[in-house]
């Protein structure tokens, strides 16, 4: 007897039995067939060894051997015709989902079946199918594509009876080529609508539907089947929006999408079309209109549980809460903090909604600076209470904390508009100097470690080689400040003039110093060693004014002390000062003195010192220079300056930064300029982070820059870690790396932050063995471009963490896109580790020292197996330069699941070299997913592969088919 029978197949069975009773359905009551009365074939049987059946017993024997024969056929009479829905009642104790295939008059479809709490534990599944008046042949299988191993009760069967103000979309107006279909099962009433496809463009479907109200949500059913989301456009009395429609599990598996909407008091007139900024390529099948009673939600609300919580702050449920939930402060340590995009500076008007069981007060925290504590009213139900801020332009992050008892909902902020949706949201506009006007040499495009284009963001750049050469843009928005990736040659500086309408407004002081490495790691060689690569150092210049939008900037080689410029990009924004927030002690007034060309350390410890017994324990930086040329320890204080472009710390012969030592630290506003020019052995560090984290519990870092450290932050310990709006450039290592090498690190947020040109990983969470795990923490919305020896995000080991709604483009040497994997000593993986909604370009590499390609995406089994829960989940991979998704090595990862994760180009590396050890490379066997040399299992669900470009490479390799390789729904091109 089956012990732990798949759950696909109980639930093929149980479909099966439903399908052989074929007893009309009444709209009163659901008619339910027993199993094990059904037509059973292919090795399915009746049994009864697990209790909780209904019936006489059950359907097993949708086992692995049974695979493609194992089946149920009914043939029904007297079926109501339409649609009607079938209810499964299975059992799944595998412990993981299951499918089986559903065939209905001859339309099949994938049934998706969830695990139950055991094999005597029965569940549930319903589908809405269509039926033909009188006889229809219904079966259940354990198809070829399906995992099965499920036992099945039984099946009711009823007629669906469209909610009230449903109107069915094949009685609406069509134009345009849209029209009726029937084709696909499980659409209501007689038919759907089709006809949106690209040839259509412009279809519509044209209702009259009656409203008892001004607000309302409009709710679309439709089928999407392409895999990937799309969209249309909904117009309610003439106003219009577009409505996004995420993929369904097929075109016979039908989805909803609601909108709110404002509509009239009785006929309103609704139009779904296939709109010109659409992408269209959905069935539609009905639509409805339902008046909106909810409390209307202010402009510019964001929701707080989505945001940071830290000491003890923990999601809530409550009832009335808005979005998913609530945030709950039970105590006084425990913090909320969320990001606002602000449209212009100034003062703006922040709206609560809130909770207390008790009246008391709670403190806002602006950009890190403490405001004055909020008075809330205790007693039931959600209430909110407003308060005013000065907000700069772009990101903000707010936050409450010193409450308890207190549950926090949203924030209502004026003047905000919607984050980025993947990658950093940043005040700077990006010019690559490809795309611009120029009297130089474009760089043709190119990967090939060691050569400048590979270094090039985008993989091209414009080189300057006579005097008077220059690449020109034309701002699209004001700006006063530009910062220029530039490289010169070895050994060179060398100005390059700015000019503003025709006119010369400053030069960018070019430098080589920062720049130019050789050999194999860790790069020791001299120049002309082997290897040179890291080309590419970044200047800025602020300038006398602020520029509007429309002003033409000329980056020019005036002068012949550069045999060559080579411009990659330019960055250009406002820069606005930040005023001294109240009670800050001034780190002038215990000699940190900007300008004066003296070491500012001593200065700046004597002032964090005398903060700490002030009520503010804050430290001021005006705007200037200093010189920081050794570390400088914080704990509990706030150290913060004028703004990135206005407060500049500069480090010395390797040294300089800051080490944060104890809890509630802060540290904004400012830039830290390191003086790094070599990448240290391991074994032998002679350089300074800008940030090392030695237990930062409850810190924050927000608006910093760092250019020229060994790494950006180096985070050893902390519980509720927060950071927001980094910019990491150019570090010899990790951008940043957050460890436990002092203790447990659990509860890290990074966010809306950018790397580029790390000589490391961009960000890593790495669980190193011989010390503590890195556990619950995030990397999110970030921007990650250029890291030169490794990946773009990585997780090594650890448990519970994430990478998601991020940017990665552009990887150089050794590295991929995003890695998860057992590598450097990592401890085991724990819990579920998630990468998700991230787009990765031109990302994964060849790699010199092993001879292999990357992809943009690697999971990698180098120290141990990776069994815990991994899930790579709405990825976008575009012009892979190898592999898109490379497994591997030698070793297992299980419990792997993929889904809705998309191939768009591999093998975008398409330049032929001989490397330094005499080894051809080119971007043949770059594969859609490469299973190198894995064992394991896996679940894929839409994974789609296209463009695969070099000779020998396929969708899908699996080496020696050592991996156990599940196809779920929606996957093609493999």
């Amino acid at each position: 007897m089956l012990k732990k029978l798949p759950a696909a197949l109980k639930v093929a069975v149980l479909a099966a039995a439903l399908v052989a009773s074929g007893v009309a359905a009444v709209s009163a009551a659901p008619t339910t067939y027993q199993a094990e009365s059904a037509a059973l074939s292919g090795g399915a049987r009746a049994e009864t060894e697990h209790a909780g059946y209904t019936g006489s017993g059950y359907v097993g024997g949708f086992t692995d051997a049974h695979r493609g024969a194992a089946a149920v056929t009914v043939t029904t009479s007297g079926s109501t015709a339409g649609a009607n829905r079938l209810v499964l009642r299975y059992a799944n104790g595998t412990g993981s989902t299951r499918t089986l295939t559903l065939a209905v008059n001859g339309g099949t479809r994938q049934l998706s079946l969830p695990a139950t709490a055991g094999w005597a534990s029965w569940g549930t599944v319903s589908q809405d199918v269509t039926l033909n008046a009188g006889a229809n042949t219904l079966a259940v299988s354990y198809g070829s594509g399906d995992n099965g191993n499920v036992n099945v009760d039984s099946l009711s069967v009823e007629p669906v009876t469209p909610a009230a103000g449903v109107v069915e979309a094949e009685t609406g107006t069509l134009s345009g080529g849209a029209r009726v279909e029937s084709e696909h099962a499980g659409h209501t009433g007689s038919g759907y609508v089709g006809g949106f496809v690209d040839a259509n463009r412009g279809a519509a479907a044209t209702f009259t539907i009656s409203s008892t109200a001004t607000r309302a949500s409009l709710t679309l059913r439709y089928a999407n089947g392409t895999g990937s989301p799309r969209t249309m456009t909904a117009t309610v009395n003439g106003t219009a929006q577009q409505v996004s429609l995420p993929a369904t599990a097929s075109w016979a598996g039908w989805g909803t999408a609601t909108v709110p909407v404002t509509t009239a008091a009785g006929a309103n007139t609704v139009v779904i079309s296939f709109g010109g900024n659409d992408n269209g390529n959905v069935n539609l099948d009905s639509v409805a209109l339902s008046p909106d009673t909810t409390e209307p939600t202010p402009g510019g609300t964001v929701e707080l549980e989505t945001g940071f919580l830290g000491g003890g702050a923990v999601p809530a449920t409550t009832a009335g809460a808005t979005g998913t939930g609530a945030v709950s402060l039970p105590g006084t340590s425990a913090r909320v903090i969320r990001t606002v995009n602000q449209t212009a500076a100034g003062t703006a008007t922040i709206t609560l909604r809130y909770t207390a069981s008790a009246s008391g007060t709670i403190t806002p925290y602006v950009n890190g600076v403490k405001g004055t504590p909020l008075s809330l009213t205790g007693g039931s139900g959600w209430r909110t209470t407003t308060h005013t801020a000065s907000l700069r332009a772009g990101l903000n992050i707010i936050g409450y904390q010193n409450a308890t008892g207190v549950q926090l909902d949203n924030i209502a902020v004026t003047g905000s508009t919607a984050l980025a949706a993947r990658g950093a949201t940043v005040p700077f506009t990006t010019y690559e100097a490809e795309a611009a006007t120029t009297t130089g040499t474009r760089l043709s495009p190119a990967r090939q470690y060691t050569t400048e284009a590979a270094e090039a963001s985008g993989r091209s750049a414009v080189k300057l080689t006579g005097t008077g050469q220059h690449v020109q843009i034309t701002l699209t928005k004001p700006a006063n400040a530009l910062t220029v990736r530039a490289s010169t040659p070895d050994g060179t500086t060398a100005p390059l003039a700015v000019y503003a309408n025709g006119s010369k407004v400053g030069d960018l002081p070019l430098t080589s110093r920062y720049s130019w490495m050789y050999g194999a790691y860790p790069f020791a060689e001299g120049p002309g060693g082997a290897r040179p690569h890291r080309y590419f150092d970044d200047a800025r210049l602020l300038l006398p004014q602020t520029y509007p939008a429309g002003t033409v900037i000329r980056l020019a080689k005036d002068t012949g002390a550069s045999a060559y410029i080579t411009v990659d990009l330019l960055d250009a924004e406002v820069a606005t000062a930040t005023t001294a927030p109240s009670g800050y002690v001034d780190a002038r007034t215990h000699g940190a003195n900007p300008g004066d060309g003296a070491d500012d350390s001593t200065g700046l410890r004597a002032a964090v010192a005398a903060a700490q017994g002030t009520a503010a324990k804050g430290v001021w930086l005006p705007a200037g220079q200093y010189n920081l040329n050794s570390i400088v320890n914080v704990s509990g204080v706030d150290v913060r300056g004028a703004g990135i472009w206005h407060t500049v710390l500069n480090g010395a012969n390797r040294r300089g930064g800051f080490a944060i030592t104890g809890a509630g630290t802060t540290i904004a506003d400012l830039t830290f300029d390191g003086d790094v020019t070599t990448r240290d052995p391991d074994d032998a560090p002679n350089s300074d982070s800008f940030v090392e984290v030695e237990s930062g519990s409850g810190a924050t870092i927000f608006n910093v820059a760092t250019n020229h450290a060994k790494t950006g932050l180096w985070l050893k310990q902390a519980d509720g870690f927060y950071a927001a709006g980094l910019r990491v450039r150019n570090t010899m290592a990790d951008g940043l790396n957050v460890n436990g090498n002092n203790g447990p690190t659990t509860n890290v947020r990074v966010e809306q932050s950018t790397f580029r040109n790390t000589g490391d990983d961009g960000m890593a969470m790495w669980s190193w063995n011989p010390n503590s795990a890195v556990s619950r923490s995030v990397f999110a919305f970030n921007t990650i471009s250029l890291p030169i020896l490794a990946n773009g995000a990585a997780i090594y080991g650890g448990t519970d963490n994430r990478i998601e709604d991020s940017l990665v483009t552009d990887t150089v040497f050794n590295g991929a896109g995003v890695m998860v994997s057992s590598w450097h000593d990592a401890k085991p993986f724990g819990g579920t580790t998630t990468v998700q909604r991230t787009t990765l370009t031109r990302a994964g590499t060849r790699n010199w020292d092993w001879n292999t390609h990357t992809g943009a995406v690697w999971l990698f089994a180098e120290k141990s197996d990776i069994t815990g829960a991994v899930v790579l989940r709405d990825l976008e991979i575009t012009d892979a330069s190898y592999h898109g998704v490379l497994f591997s090595w030698n070793k297992a990862i299980t419990n792997l699941t993929v889904d809705n994760v998309q191939v768009n180009g591999t093998g975008g590396a398409t330049d032929a070299f001989t490397d330094d050890k005499g080894v051809p490379v080119s971007n043949a066997g770059s594969h859609g997913l490469h299973f190198n040399l894995v064992t394991g299992t896996g679940r894929f669900d839409r994974v789609t592969v296209t463009g695969v470009k070099g000779s020998g490479s396929l969708g899908m390799v699996n080496d020696e088919n050592r991996y156990s390789v599940q196809r779920g729904t929606g996957n093609s091109g493999w």
